[in-house]
């Protein structure tokens, strides 16, 4: 058996010490790209002796096991005595550094130690070279080492690490054996065999799979148990289970859980975001602001040890309890949790974010035995646009000239460069204009990169610090976005109402960048009720013609749901008037009118829903018989449980154990929500039962126009698509298509889902439904009540 670890995983684990501070070394990670740059443009200065990026490997053997150490070396200088150049750009002062970073100069004797075995060298040479990024002036720190102080160095090192490599190897050994005995744990549902067989061929095959499947196919169990399978098989070594929501990352939770009730050995960690799972008021990560922070790195390994050895599910509340106990920081800890656990739960930008993904697994560029298993993966094509676009607004550039007049100069001059070269882009724009070059305006930004990263390395302490790093991960993530542009971006610019002027480098198309990332996997599986047209999905998620997709059998009888489409109203801004709020108002009482419940009424927008909701109040509403709630337009997560907690709250018993009982199914009121399509409440909550036996979808759900959807509608356009689909009919229909799907829960669920709009009617909208939604009723306000009653009275 082998366990592999990388050379700089291995030095920063085993010789971290001191505090957490976010003062030192603004944003080393913003600056790959230009540290990049300057690692080649070294490489080729120097002569044919140099090889550049040379790739090392060493395995240190044991009685149970095979640890690799692996990484790859910036340079081999040949000569009589062989030379390691480990190449590091900085801002720093080159003339005030002593000596070079410990960590630095470890890599590079790791590279040493293991050239030296390799090749039988007596003698090895280190030089760590420095070179500072702005000037691009070079400070060299060269040390030589016999062979036998570097093997008993890097041996010591090894030896420190065997502990955490014991515990890996005993761990897999008994996590395999657990797998190869675990059986599924209930009697397969109609497809679901084929769909989690599908799952395995897949991650054998090392392709992606696109699965449509709707709600009650079981598709987290579905693709969690052949995933695991497949570990235990050798075929991967760990589970990124990434969703966009917190409510689905329960559910993944849950079946962990679930599977290790059934004896599987599997350690997973939910990873919380900083700002949520942080100790202390305010988020500031130094030893001066934050205890957990002061001496962090000194106590941490204790601490993943302890929680290593007494527990398998690293959780927010668990990591949380040993974090105090130890006084170490709950997120950095989490983090480090990772390293350790089978399954990673976590948010899509872990993996796809250029600024936060997991660099402990995914920085060095190589491709790992993961498993990517992307929950609600519809929601990943907006992400992925939204992760890879960048802008800048020129009104900030003058905001912080402002802060920092008095402390740094040459940065006040640059911010208001940086301002003026906005200025004829800004002239040329009336409201929205695609513009082809900005290059002065970049090559300003750059300019004012380098003295913000500069002036954040020599100021700690300095009162307008905070101000400066905020916008410093602007400018960094912009010119990060702007090194990578092609033919999948826009550049554009606007004009706001308030007269402020943004210059935005827009992800049209994110497929090429999510691809990327999961090139990091050896398989991905992206999954949802709503990835519908599939093709659509797959050629913006990345997927490519030999990979492959499914469209699992829903497990539900569709005699339980009723479908309506109501042929004489619509959401359309021509039509938006009195009337037809008031014709919808009165759909609306017709509907929910015919049994007491639960229901849930979708409409495109707040302003919309307001319109309806007060013709509704004012003519409908009956105080005795029932109850409105409203989705606010801002609300926290206690307002949200507390909105959600009404509907499930509101329930007496299970709908067929009354049948059975024949007890009259009957509340004493019903409780109507009026919601926002695509919001908080359309997708991802669980209402079974009778938490909800109706949903009522106003409009098709068409985004509003905006100069962002035009961009995208003649961006698809002219790549012969059709651009209004692309922009607004698909992400429409997947809105209405979640919100139908809060409805029927599970087998037991009875319900009905009213579509009201005329243009439901039409082949475009039709060509979009599922499978389950074959059959339907076109209904119009005076007869949707007889319809909606005949239904009831086919159930109660």
């Amino acid at each position: 058996m082998e366990i592999r670890i990388s050379v700089r995983s291995l030095v920063e684990f085993i010789l971290r010490s001191g505090s957490i501070d976010n003062r030192k070394g603004a944003a080393p990670d913003n600056a790959m790209a230009e540290g990049g740059r300057i690692h080649r443009m070294i490489q080729r200065r120097m002569g044919s002796d140099y090889q550049a990026e040379v790739v090392m490997r060493y395995s240190w053997s044991t009685p149970a096991y095979d640890l690799v150490v692996e990484g790859r070396a910036d340079g081999v200088i040949n000569g009589d005595v062989v030379t390691i150049d480990e190449i590091k750009g900085t801002y720093r002062d080159l003339e005030k550094m002593k000596e070079p970073v410990d960590v630095h100069l470890a890599q590079a004797k790791c590279y040493a130690s293991m050239y030296a075995r390799e090749h039988d060298s007596a003698q090895m040479k280190v030089r760590m070279t420095y070179c500072n990024m702005e000037t691009e002036e070079l400070r060299y720190f060269v040390n030589t080492y016999q062979r036998a102080e570097l093997d008993e160095w890097f041996e010591a090192l090894l030896t420190e690490y065997k502990k955490w490599a014991d515990f890996t190897n005993e761990w897999q050994e008994q996590r395999t054996a657990s797998i190869r005995q675990l059986a599924f744990p209930f009697s397969y549902r109609e497809g679901q065999k084929e769909l989690a067989t599908y799952v395995y061929r897949s991650i054998v095959h090392k392709r992606k799979l696109f699965i449509e499947a709707p709600t009650g196919v079981g598709k987290t169990l579905s693709t969690v148990f052949p995933a695991v399978k497949a570990i235990g098989e050798g075929k991967a070594e760990r589970i990124f289970y990434l969703t966009a929501k917190t409510i689905t990352r329960t559910v993944a939770d849950n079946t962990f859980q679930l599977l290790r009730e059934r004896q599987l050995r599997f350690k997973t960690v939910i990873l919380t975001a900083k700002e949520k799972i942080c100790f202390m008021e305010e988020t500031e990560c130094n030893p001066g602001a934050c205890p957990y922070a002061d001496g962090h790195y000194d106590r941490i390994n204790d601490a993943i040890y302890d929680l290593l050895l007494h527990e398998d599910h690293y959780n927010r509340e668990k990591v949380e309890e040993y974090a105090r106990k130890y006084k170490v920081c709950p997120f950095e800890m989490s983090l480090d949790m990772s390293l350790f656990s089978d399954g990673i739960i976590c948010d899509y930008n872990y993996v796809f974010d250029p600024h936060v993904y997991l660099k402990r697994f995914f920085a060095e560029g190589v491709q790992g035995q993961y498993i990517f298993l992307i929950d609600e993966a519809h929601n990943l094509v907006d992400r992925g646009r939204e992760m890879y676009s960048a802008s800048l607004v020129k009104e900030d550039f003058l905001a912080l000239k402002k802060i920092v007049r008095e402390y740094d100069g040459k940065m006040e001059h640059q911010l208001d460069k940086c301002s003026r070269e906005l200025l004829p882009l800004k002239r040329e724009c009336e409201d929205c204009r695609i513009v082809g070059s900005i290059e002065p305006f970049v090559q300003a930004v750059e300019r004012l990169y380098e003295t913000m990263e500069k002036y954040l390395e020599e100021h700690d302490e300095s009162p307008v610090r905070e101000d400066v790093l905020d916008f410093f991960f602007e400018i960094s993530h912009f010119l990060l976005i702007y090194d990578g542009l092609d033919e999948n971006y826009v550049i554009y610019t606007e004009l706001e109402e308030d007269d402020s002027f943004m210059v935005k480098l827009f992800c049209v198309n994110p497929s090429v960048n999510l691809k990327e990332c999961m090139q990091r996997a050896r398989s991905t599986v992206l999954f949802s009720a709503t990835l519908l047209p599939i093709q659509y999905y797959k050629s913006l998620l990345g997927g490519e013609k030999e990979d492959f997709e499914v469209y699992a059998k829903s497990t539900f009888n569709p005699k339980k749901k009723a479908l309506y489409i109501g042929s004489d109203v619509t959401s359309k801004y021509s039509r938006r008037s009195p009337k037809e709020y008031y014709n919808i108002a009165y759909y609306l009482r017709e509907i929910t009118r015919m049994r007491y419940g639960n229901y849930l009424i979708f409409f495109p927008s707040h302003s919309f829903l307001q319109s309806v909701f007060e013709v509704y109040e004012e003519n409908f509403l009956d105080p005795e018989t029932e109850e409105c709630i409203i989705q606010e337009d801002i609300m926290s997560e206690e307002d949200r449980e507390q909105f959600l907690s009404r509907f499930e709250g509101n329930r007496n018993c299970e709908l067929e154990d009354m049948i059975h009982m024949d007890i009259e199914v009957e509340e004493e009121k019903s409780l109507l929500g009026f919601c926002v399509m695509g919001g908080i409440f359309s997708e991802g909550i669980d209402l079974k039962n009778d938490s909800l036996i109706g949903a009522v979808i106003v409009g098709t759900g068409l985004p509003q126009v905006c100069n962002e959807r035009e961009i995208l509608k003649s961006y698809f356009d002219a790549a012969g698509k059709n651009g209004f689909d692309y922009a607004y009919r698909y992400p429409g229909m997947n809105k209405v298509l979640q919100a139908a799907g809060r409805v029927i829960r599970t087998s037991e669920d009875v319900g009905i889902v009213a579509l009201l709009d005329d243009r439901f009617l039409n082949g475009a909208y039709q060509q979009l439904f599922p499978r389950e939604w074959e059959e339907y009723e076109v209904v119009t306000a005076d007869r949707v009540a007889r319809r909606v009653e005949r239904f009831w009275d086919e159930w109660l």
